[in-house]
């Protein structure tokens, strides 16, 4: 296995300044050193590592300042652009087996909190001290937030939710969870996010399935069943859960276009680094065009949507109409994830029986790469709404 020099190559894409070119090869280092190393550790382990790497990967992410990215300083964050945040995770996506995922982080829901709820679950999160989950899609509703079952109904003591939740990534480990439910209201259906503690009476795992990748954590199911919780569990205001559930999408997605750039980026590195040392025939493998082409075309892709995800990011810190970053966010995860999904089937022919080795990282990535095509909405999802910004807001505001 190859990896790469511990200085990043000089960026041709951006301008970026120094403290950018610092915080870049900090995370490139950071990659390279601690997660790459442990990838087929945790591969032959299910995933599962030691503590003390865990609690290593926990530290050195917040010695190096890499952790809690988009958050605020005051509340524990390093308070980047979207920028920043690409270019950190771009590398975190050159890693497999999402060792990255013992770094600590929160998702961007806590920072609507009040401060009560930023000093009980955002800022020990950042820390390192809890995880939170969030709990949004169902087994009839997944990217169509109107067919949400799960209700919030008013009692004494503030709310009863009942509902169950599929796929609730970290949920296997959380301490709360984000839950979007209907707040039975005067009649109407308020979709509203509460801050669920994992420990309350009623919370129950329904199933806690294997999937394709190996990862640290599990996706489960959990039931709420007649879950009491007060005023001050509603986060983002009553009814305020599409909005704040719209924004999480538009981060969740330009966050997975930005790791399948970085995984085509390691997943080229290696294909190549093996072409050009593997001989067959006499001479090696990369004078085939059979090779050779399959490796120019996953360059293509790659640089391609390396600056589609930038403008996406640079639109964002540029405060544009949330709706066309939206939009345009929808159109980086849905080229980069399908990309990337292209890219690693090539890298496995070109690696032959090795790749289909699961100590390969082409193997690895051609399991892990294949849920961005779903998560966080499918495919089908994004091309949906990137139709939609061609109505509505025109064609040329969508591509330029």
């Amino acid at each position: 296995m190859t990896t790469s020099p511990a200085a990043p190559p000089p960026t041709t894409a951006a301008d970026l300044t120094p403290d950018q070119l610092d915080l870049q090869a900090r995370a490139r280092r950071f990659v390279d050193e601690v997660l790459i190393p442990n990838e087929e550790l945790a591969e032959r382990s299910g995933g599962r590592i030691p503590d003390e790497l865990k609690q290593r990967i926990k530290r050195e992410a917040i010695e190096e300042r890499l952790s809690g990215g988009l958050h605020a300083p005051e509340h524990g964050g390093q308070g980047w652009t979207k920028l920043e945040w690409f270019l950190v995770e771009e590398q975190l996506g050159r890693s497999t087996n999402a060792l990255s995922w013992h770094m600590p982080g929160a998702y961007n829901v806590l920072a609507s909190g009040t401060p009560e709820q930023i000093e009980r679950y955002l800022k020990p999160a950042l820390r390192g001290e809890l995880h939170d989950a969030y709990a949004v899609t169902e087994a009839e509703a997944g990217s169509d937030p109107s067919r949400i079952a799960t209700t919030a109904v008013r009692s004494d003591r503030g709310w009863v939710l009942n509902g169950e939740k599929w796929f609730v990534t970290y949920g296997d480990v959380a301490a709360v969870y984000i839950v979007m439910a209907a707040a039975l209201v005067d009649g109407e259906e308020l979709p509203t996010l509460f801050l669920v503690d994992a420990g309350l009476d009623g919370i129950g795992v329904v199933d806690d399935p294997p999937f394709t990748h190996t990862y640290p954590h599990g996706h489960p199911t959990i039931r709420f069943t007649d879950v009491e919780v007060g005023d001050d569990a509603v986060v983002g205001g009553l009814g305020g859960g599409d909005e704040l559930q719209r924004v999480w999408f538009t981060e969740e997605r330009l966050g997975i276009a930005a790791r399948g750039v970085g995984s085509m980026w390691r997943l080229i590195e290696e294909a190549t680094a093996w072409a050009l040392a593997r001989e067959q025939g006499g001479q090696r493998i990369m004078d085939y065009q059979g090779v050779s082409f399959p490796l120019a075309d996953s360059a293509a892709d790659a640089a391609a949507g390396r600056l589609l995800t930038m403008e996406v990011a640079r639109l964002a810190d540029a405060g544009a109409d949330p709706k066309l970053v939206h939009a345009k966010a929808s159109m980086a995860k849905l080229f980069v994830s399908e990309a990337a999904n292209r890219c690693a089937d090539r890298a496995v022919q070109i690696f032959g029986g090795r790749g289909y080795m699961r100590t390969n990282v082409a193997e690895r990535f051609f399991r892990e790469l294949r849920v961005d095509r779903i998560w966080e909405g499918t495919s089908e999802i994004q091309r949906l709404i990137i139709a939609r910004a061609l109505e509505r807001r025109g064609v040329e505001r969508t591509l330029h």
